[in-house]
């Protein structure tokens, strides 16, 4: 199931840290209390990433970002402005969720994958 879609920004790829979409926070449920959830996501290679979704705790606005290991990813993926990066979940029978996440690049028209290194 997608929990995360998203085409990045200069500052998604500059930055060390992607700006999260509000609509995909449900898909990273946050502890009781808690302002951000830690997580690991495994791309096709089967590399774990440690990523960690954080909102702010004051005002109305919960605008939210992934950092933790992305800056690595970024760069390790050679992303770029205009790639795609897509977080997806299994729920598993014994209550776990698994994250995967891939990367993609468009050319004429298509979407492919990046995630080869």
């Amino acid at each position: 199931m997608e929990a995360m879609n998203k085409v990045l920004s200069n500052s998604d790829t500059a930055n060390k840290r992607l700006e999260f979409p509000v609509r995909s926070l449900p898909a990273f449920p946050m502890p009781d209390g808690q302002n951000s959830m830690e997580f690991v996501a495994f791309d096709r290679l089967q590399k774990p990433w440690k990523f960690k979704v954080s909102i702010r705790n004051e005002g109305r606005y919960r605008k939210p970002w992934l950092n933790g290991e992305w800056d690595d990813y970024v760069h390790q993926k050679g992303l770029k402005k205009g790639d795609k990066v897509i977080f997806t979940m299994d729920d598993q029978e014994n209550g776990d969720r698994i994250y995967y996440i891939r990367a993609e690049r468009k050319l004429f028209g298509f979407w492919y994958s990046i995630d080869q290194q």
